[in-house]
């Protein structure tokens, strides 16, 4: 496979109809070059204050902020000017960070949307972090943030699919909430075994039904309004994929349920969130009647 023409995507996009808009925005943006920013790894993953820019930049970035919206994963505070996203993803950031040490490893987040995983991994010092997510609008809004965080993250407009061609292997892999929107999910957890070094790490999350049988959900058509979901396993199950696919040391973190402290709407998302994807009478269920979003967070290591 020539990833080389692939990645040639991310010039090639700038040109597109329904691109062009958000990368001749950025412009204006790329224009503000400020230096020596303070750069806070919290639940908000900021930079800046409002005092570092003048009012007219300040503008700027709001105008600039507002044209890639919807912004779907974070909250960033980017000098003081507070985006918040559809989901509060410092709950799963907060929750999993227990479990790794990425100092000085080669990491790769399949699935990176805008980056908020990988600017918060900043603080670890890994020796490289790589992005993958082939979406034009979540690289922008990527590119809005690391203009100002100047980090050395690589954001590729690749897929799951394309890591084991990758020019490099990775010592850890985060695949959060990616699984459950590929057709072939123990082949999926093959590309990740694939793209990891000796003895390395996965954690990945997805959503899961209850049981102790080796079954899975297969909706028909939607999910909770989403379109493209295939195979919703139990933990057995899932753990069953994860050996098929090469790997061993597989242990729970956690399950979860969604509540609407993690996912709602916002002024910066879209205007229909997880309040509208349940059913109004029973809040156990999806709007199409299937249990209402679940989620379990697994590690694993490549076997050797």
């Amino acid at each position: 496979m020539n990833l080389e023409i692939l990645q040639n995507k991310k010039s090639e996009c700038r040109t597109w109809k329904n691109v062009e808009p958000w990368y001749l925005q950025l412009q204006e943006v790329f224009k503000i070059e400020k230096n020596n920013l303070s750069i806070d790894y919290g639940d908000w993953f900021s930079v800046g204050t409002k005092e570092d820019v003048s009012i007219e930049e300040q503008e700027i970035i709001l105008q600039t902020a507002k044209s890639l919206i919807p912004w779907r994963k974070g909250p960033f505070k980017i000098f003081d000017l507070e985006i918040d996203s559809e989901w509060q993803s410092n709950i799963k950031y907060n929750l999993i960070r227990p479990f790794f040490d990425l100092k000085d490893k080669v990491v790769a987040d399949i699935g990176c949307n805008n980056g908020y995983y990988m600017f918060r991994m900043l603080e670890d010092k890994p020796k490289r972090l790589v992005g993958f997510d082939p979406s034009p609008l979540t690289l922008h809004q990527f590119e809005f943030i690391n203009h100002f965080v100047k980090s050395d993250i690589v954001y590729e407009m690749l897929g799951v699919e394309h890591l084991e061609f990758y020019n490099h292997k990775f010592d850890f892999i985060f695949m959060l909430g990616v699984l459950y929107h590929r057709a072939d999910p123990v082949g999926t957890l093959k590309s990740l075994a694939k793209g990891l070094n000796s003895k390395g790490e996965i954690l990945i999350d997805t959503f899961m039904i209850d049981g102790e049988e080796e079954l899975c959900l297969t909706p028909n058509k939607r999910y909770s309004k989403i379109p493209n979901i295939y195979f919703i396993p139990t933990i057995s199950a899932l753990r069953n994929w994860l050996e098929r696919a090469g790997f061993e040391d597989i242990e729970v973190i956690a399950t979860t349920i969604t509540t609407s402290e993690e996912q709602r709407k916002t002024i910066w998302s879209f205007d229909q969130s997880l309040e509208d994807f349940l059913d109004e009478n029973d809040k156990t269920k999806t709007v199409e009647g299937y249990p209402a979003p679940k989620r379990v967070y697994m590690k694993a290591r490549k076997v050797l």
